[in-house]
């Protein structure tokens, strides 16, 4: 059985017909900036307490006070934080049963992995593609230790915040979906309508989606 990219199954959970563009255009470049973006992450203990100037030079998402306070909060409430800011392994490439990737960080004891963000953050919970890739990334550890990972983390470094995201019957579901959904991938898709994923997304024009405008859906125009 084939195994699944990480990477594919997160763009399924967003829209089936992406990863049909991008299958068809073999395109896995990601942006230009996500380096950039993802090295924050491994940042952490030095950037809680950093000067605005320094912060601003990072080009982070929000304002350094706003960063800063909201780093303090996740040191609070994520009880591992320590071990994200020197995780016991980076950039660790793990293959399961069903699906394959690269885990951002890697935690021992009990094992966790921890993927990173480059965008903006929810307001409660990690976005559904994230979700099912941090399942995909827990089951994949789990395969490959032989032992239960019932925890995965999401952060988004650029708004100084980490959502700890735990592996149950929701999230498993939402995977199966996307497991299947991927393995059913053929002809293209039907396209999403009036979506706000549309905009923001590569493929929108090839797609040729009618996105509206808010004075269109207020009925000006």
């Amino acid at each position: 059985m084939a195994l699944h990219a990480f990477s594919d199954l997160r763009r399924v959970a967003f829209c089936p017909r992406q990863l049909y563009y991008a299958r068809r255009d073999e395109d896995r470049s990601p942006p230009p900036d996500v380096e950039r973006r993802r090295a924050l992450a491994y940042r952490y203990d030095e950037l809680i307490d950093a000067d605005n100037g320094t912060l601003s030079d990072l080009h982070i998402d929000i304002s350094p006070l706003t960063f800063r306070r909201n780093l303090r909060r996740t040191r609070e409430r994520i009880d591992r934080f320590d071990a994200l800011v020197d995780p016991s392994h980076r950039d660790v490439l793990l293959t399961g049963r069903e699906c394959r990737g690269v885990v951002h960080k890697c935690l021992d004891d009990p094992p966790v992995p921890s993927l990173v963000a480059t965008g903006t953050p929810p307001k409660q919970g990690v976005w559904e593609p994230q979700s099912v890739h941090a399942v995909a990334a827990a089951k994949a550890l789990a395969w490959e230790r032989k032992r239960p990972v019932e925890r995965a983390y999401v952060e988004y470094p650029t708004h100084g915040i980490v959502r700890s995201v735990s592996i149950d019957g929701r999230r498993k579901a939402q995977y199966r979906d996307a497991i299947r959904t991927v393995e059913s991938l053929g002809t293209p898709p039907p396209r999403l309508q009036n979506d706000t994923k549309c905009s923001a997304c590569e493929y929108s024009e090839q797609c040729g989606v009618e996105t509206r405008t808010l004075r269109s859906l207020l009925g000006f125009g």
